[in-house]
């Protein structure tokens, strides 16, 4: 199982590319098309925001599971980009219950936004929050739903008629027209028809045959609504728990829970961010480790490492292993510094992550400083081949985390990528 560990954005697209050559099928568990993985082949560059990282090795099967929110305009445009590349997708599955997200969701979510004013959350306005608001509510659209004209007409119907008040100044949008809205929605259901499947006995098939299959999540533990930095947080569970529910899998079944860092800080939107650089530290490692977002192009806010998050994460997630990713970012910063603990605003130290809002808001990491090394380690395979600093600095990160550190990322390619010792067991032949 592949998590993000801090705010999202860390790397987890290209894990689970690594993962996905071993494995025997790869599962989307959680989140919509407000995530995007960034995967580097030689001179290709794949940006995904729905389908599996895994679908470039072809035939493999790559499932969009039910904890999933689908914008069906977003996953035909990427199978079509995706075809016109020359991928394979025949092994693409779509959960038949995974919800739709529908005009109307795209609308109030960008309305909320503006009513927040100077207090909005920071969404990318993709209809994510209503979407699983809706399903919540019993209120959802899901995809078998487009299968049958009948049905979907009748509960976009049921959907619509609680928003009418809240959605009064778009009621002349040519979108929410009740029929323009079943056409288009019909439409897309032929389109998909193929790939739309019950999903979860595919990977329990593969369990039962002692496969391995890759857990793909997006997001980050700390944007979990509800383990996150809540209000500022995504509207799904980016945990680890999660994914037995969006995948429709036992507890029981998941062997390796790995969590995705950076090995520095990164956050895009509004909330706390206890290790944020403001100064020329933070836009250096902005513009070196080209921290713009996937989905939304957005800048990601920079700041130091911030172990106090992490331990958090080990915990909520029950971590087996870290991968630290971006390395190479650090190259050249003469003192690292990392933070172990936070001074809240009356000047307490919090060694655990601080559960109240107004602590957590108001706190910044207490830094601890680390040697920095000026080595091009880009093209670094085994952990010996890195300078002593940057050992060190992993050392440093497993010491606190209690947990080994199982991979290492130097660069974009996939080729630069360490594989330590204890990530042998999954570790691919080739790799």
């Amino acid at each position: 199982m592949i998590v993000g560990a801090q705010w999202g954005d860390e790397g987890k697209g290209k894990v689970v590319d690594l993962l996905a050559e071993r494995g025997d099928a790869v599962i989307r568990f959680q989140g919509g098309n407000n995530a995007g993985h960034t995967i580097v082949r030689g001179d290709e560059v794949f940006k995904f925001h729905l389908i599996p990282s895994g679908i470039l090795y072809p035939g493999k099967p790559c499932v969009v599971g039910n904890g999933v929110v689908v914008d069906p305009r977003v996953l035909t445009d990427e199978i079509d980009g995706l075809r016109r590349r020359g991928v394979d997708l025949s092994g693409l599955r779509i959960s038949a219950n995974a919800h739709l997200i529908m005009p109307y969701h795209l609308l109030l979510d960008q309305a909320g936004e503006a009513k927040l004013g100077k207090r909005e959350i920071g969404t990318t306005k993709r209809g994510i929050g209503p979407c699983y608001a809706d399903k919540a509510s019993r209120l959802g659209i899901r995809l078998q739903d487009v299968l049958d004209e009948k049905i979907l007409k009748q509960k976009i119907t049921a959907a619509m008629e609680p928003k009418r008040q809240t959605l009064r100044e778009y009621e002349k949008h040519p979108a929410l027209d009740l029929h323009t809205m079943t056409e288009d929605y019909l439409a897309f259901g032929h389109r998909l028809e193929t790939y739309i499947a019950d999903t979860p006995p595919i990977a329990w098939k593969a369990l039962e045959e002692g496969k391995l299959v890759v857990f793909e999540g997006a997001q980050g533990t700390l944007l979990d609504i509800d383990h996150g930095t809540y209000p500022f947080v995504t509207s799904s569970n980016p945990v680890a728990g999660s994914a037995c529910v969006g995948a429709g899998v036992g507890p029981s079944s998941i062997d390796e829970v790995w969590g995705i860092s950076k090995a520095y800080c990164t956050r895009v939107g509004a909330g706390p961010f206890p290790t944020e650089l403001h100064d020329d530290m933070g836009a250096r490692i902005q513009k070196a480790g080209g921290e713009f977002g996937t989905t939304t192009g957005r800048p990601r806010r920079c700041g130091w490492l911030d172990l106090v998050a992490l331990r958090y994460a080990v915990k909520v997630n029950g971590l087996t292993g870290i991968v630290i990713t971006k390395l190479d970012v650090l190259r050249g910063v003469e003192t690292l510094r990392v933070a172990t603990r936070y001074t809240g605003p009356d000047g307490a130290l919090f060694d655990d992550f601080p559960y109240h809002q107004s602590v957590l808001h108001r706190a910044r990491g207490d830094l601890v400083d680390l040697p920095g090394w000026t080595d091009d380690i880009t093209g670094a395979r085994r952990i010996d081949d890195l300078p002593e600093a940057a050992r060190d600095y992993l050392a440093f990160v497993e010491e606190q985390l209690g947990v080994p550190v199982v991979m290492v990322s130097v660069g974009p390619d996939r080729d630069q990528m360490i594989w330590t010792e204890a990530a042998e067991r999954v570790r691919p032949a080739a790799a």
